[in-house]
């Protein structure tokens, strides 16, 4: 059995087990690593942790943080107030404006991770204070930065033009963006039906009357999906107990070696309040309020403008806002998703084990060997949506490309077409919770529905794995138009 058999075969039993057991997948991700890096492949200890995502662990762990600073300072809820006032109280908009603000964040160059970490907080205050499906949000978040993310100045969009230029293929940068764009409209359109949005239309924020703080559902408040929604429990727990480990953020992986559930902090004195009433003391701006939305502009600039790391950017402003309100701080470190850190850690450190061994490039060249051109590239765009699932969008499209080229250049499968498809399929599974943006949005997402939204997240990003490759196949390639 070669060394690519096994890392596969190995990376389909962490889930297996970690789905039918307690054990946290995150931490069992990281020991098959060590077992197959160390007993197959002949990895030493630095080779196998110079696959543990630093940057994403300081993203996930400076975004969380930072915001739970900015919630208990009022500044979250001061935003919520204002983006209400904006859409004039619509709440059925409210899903849509966080999509178009993200989508002009990365098409205007932002990193799609730096666009969701700012936007997603923002977004899951929305979900607390109007009873919004946060898997709603989370998912026209994540949408929008895909949408996004394809323009001619955008960070995926560049990567892509540039490998075509380079392997002289032909290319539509424009119709790329296009096509990217509003395959994620209508994409939006679908789930934001199919998780609620329905029952959205007609409600305005004025005839709310959220009870308790905004950020804690009332005993028996019902959820956009139609199920009830008690306090301290997530939507569907009833009836979705949470797997041994495959949720990873909820009680079943506190109680297989996950870290503690986060704890919310009470409302420190001078600061704010932790939850703001609607109306009140929200709409109004303090000193720290201020500081606090400087600083998340200074996030937005440093992604867009300076190519700053977002997460190392989060982590300087929450520090300087604890310096100067140490009391707006109290609790925020334990409000960080330390369970789906782990869980996110792990599966990436894994999935870049594979890839330094070689078993992406090994399952790429045996798909493009193929003799039926349309076969191959149906393949490709499968290996780009499942491994993207897991790995870095940005690196796929980078590998994946040059690996099409032998039949590209032959002919009998439309460059253009192709690329768009794979770009398409490699991106819109960013909504699974194992890559960067769906793991912002679950660690942003209200601690007592964590595990659902970790849940629902899994099941519609694996949806898009076996979904978004025939379809965009379909449209894009096999008619040739392209």
């Amino acid at each position: 059995m070669s060394d690519h058999v096994i890392a596969i075969s190995g990376l389909v039993l962490v889930f297996a087990i970690a789905t039918f057991t307690s054990v946290h997948m995150g931490a069992l991700a990281i020991v098959a690593a060590f077992v197959i890096g160390s007993g197959f492949v002949g990895q030493s200890a630095d080779d196998i942790f110079g696959g543990f995502p630093g940057d994403l662990f300081v993203v996930l762990v400076g975004v969380t943080f930072l915001f739970a600073i900015a919630k208990n300072n009022g500044t979250v809820g001061w935003l919520v107030d204002s983006a209400t006032r904006a859409v004039g109280g619509r709440i059925a908009l409210i899903p849509w404006v966080m999509f178009l603000v993200t989508a002009v964040l990365t098409a205007s160059g932002a990193v799609v991770p730096a666009a969701v970490g700012i936007i997603a907080p923002i977004g899951m205050g929305f979900c607390t204070r109007y009873r919004i499906n946060p898997v709603l949000m989370g998912l026209l978040i994540i949408n929008g930065a895909s949408a996004g993310g394809f323009s001619p100045i955008s960070i995926f969009g560049s990567i892509t033009n540039g490998v075509v230029e380079r392997n002289e293929l032909d290319g539509n940068p424009t119709l790329l963006f296009l096509s990217s764009f509003f395959f994620n409209v209508v994409l939006s359109l679908v789930l934001f039906f199919l998780f609620g949005g329905r029952s959205l239309m007609g409600r305005r924020a004025e005839d709310e009357s959220p009870k308790g703080s905004p950020g804690k559902p009332s005993s028996a408040e019902e959820d956009e999906g139609g199920s009830l929604v008690t306090a301290g429990a997530p939507a569907g727990s009833g009836d979705e107990p949470a797997p041994g480990g495959a949720g990873g953020t909820g009680p079943a992986a506190a109680k297989g070696g996950g870290a503690p559930a986060p704890v919310t902090a009470p409302a420190p004195a001078g600061a704010g309040g932790t939850e703001v009433a609607a109306g009140e003391e929200a709409v109004q701006l303090t000193g720290i309020r201020i500081l606090t939305l400087v600083g998340l502009v200074g996030m937005v600039v440093g992604s867009l403008f300076f190519d700053l790391d977002p997460g190392l950017m989060a982590l300087t402003v929450g520090v300087v806002l604890t310096l100067v309100n140490p009391a707006s701080a109290k609790g925020a470190v334990d409000a960080c998703a330390w369970s789906t850190v782990l869980l996110v850690c792990g599966i990436v450190t894994f999935v870049t084990m594979m890839e330094n061994m070689g078993t992406i490039d090994w399952l790429g060249k045996g798909v493009a060997s193929i003799n039926a051109p349309l076969l191959g590239a149906l393949l490709i765009c499968l290996i780009g949506a499942v491994v993207s699932a897991f790995a870095s969008t940005t690196g796929i499209l980078g590998a994946l490309i040059p690996l099409a080229v032998p039949f590209l250049q032959g002919g009998h499968v439309g460059a253009v077409g192709m690329i768009i498809a794979l770009a398409i399929s490699s991106s819109v599974v960013d909504s699974s919770p194992f890559s960067t943006s769906g793991a912002l949005v679950t660690a942003n997402a209200p601690e007592e529905q964590r595990d659902t939204v970790f849940r629902r997240l899994m099941v519609w990003g694996f949806s898009m794995v076996a979904i978004a490759p025939p379809v965009t196949w379909l449209f894009f390639v096999v008619p040739g138009w392209l």
